[in-house]
């Protein structure tokens, strides 16, 4: 993005990371106009504070791409009471979002692009305990869930800002071995991986390069101007599988249930502890 001119900010909560990345992406590219925003979705007032930074240094927003996450922790609670993998990948996001709405909106013809996962197949959302306080915890139906949310994420904020020239899709980005999302997974957790997907199965491994080209397709591709709450994966629409397919292509139909989805986001909203009144109906 950033090579083809486009002002590009960099958010995370390492700043020495964020500026030695920034510091990259401007050598690489020759564009100078990259900056960085420090932001720990783990807070939802790390968030808050993070989007009055942005808001001062910028008047709109075209694109915002929420690709940060966290995948089959350990038990732990954000600074907010709620289980780790669903605050970090879900409720920042959905925060970070709806309080940028207005700058996309300025921004319009805007997306939103939520990074999902093949994962999602591995748990949908149990609205009654989202947080594991009732039920037994399992890391892999916690990413599952909060996989899954980012997919209704999409397709409620897509029915929410229709008209607003904002459209939001989720993107399967594929298994990427080179990042450090898989810090918490030992020997035994990729062989329960391969074991859900049957006898012979192997997993398919992508580069940074083709890991990040179906965010990049969502964010720019003409062909999806005004589309949104679609599921995206190989820099292709995806479709839906059946609910006892485990492979790794398509999505199961309860990540893209309308009911579901704005479900979703009143609870969201109520954890969040703020209720959004642009776009849309309750």
């Amino acid at each position: 993005l950033a090579a083809h001119g486009a002002a590009v900010t960099l958010a995370a909560r390492d700043t020495a990371k964020l500026e030695r990345a920034a510091s990259d992406v401007a050598a690489n590219t020759g564009n100078t106009d990259v900056d960085w925003l420090q932001v720990d979705l783990a807070s939802l007032a790390s968030v808050r504070e993070a989007v009055r930074t942005y808001a001062a240094r910028h008047d709109r927003l075209n694109v915002l791409v929420n690709n940060a996450g966290v995948m089959a922790s350990p038990l732990a609670y954000s600074a907010d009471g709620h289980e780790m993998q669903f605050a970090v990948c879900h409720l920042g996001h959905f925060l970070l979002t709806c309080l940028l709405v207005p700058l996309l909106e300025r921004g319009a013809p805007a997306r939103v692009v939520n990074l999902s996962s093949g994962g999602h197949k591995a748990g949908n959302l149990d609205f009654e305990d989202p947080d594991f306080r009732a039920r037994p915890y399992d890391k892999w139906e916690a990413y599952g869930q909060a996989k899954t949310a980012n997919v209704l994420f999409s397709v409620e904020l897509t029915r929410r800002l229709a008209g607003c020239g904002i459209t939001a899709n989720a993107v399967h980005p594929g298994a990427i071995a080179e990042t450090d999302l898989a810090r918490h997974l030992q020997r035994d957790d990729f062989a329960v991986l391969m074991s859900r997907r049957g006898p012979g199965a192997r997993m398919a491994f992508k580069s940074l390069q083709a890991g990040a080209a179906t965010s990049v397709w969502a964010a720019v591709a003409p062909e999806l101007a005004g589309r949104g709450g679609l599921y995206l994966e190989d820099c292709q629409v995806g479709v839906p599988v059946a609910d006892t397919d485990s492979g790794d292509t398509g999505y199961r139909r309860y990540a893209t249930d309308p009911a579901a989805a704005r479900r979703l986001w009143a609870l969201s909203e109520q954890m969040v502890g703020e209720h959004f009144t642009w776009g849309g109906d309750d």
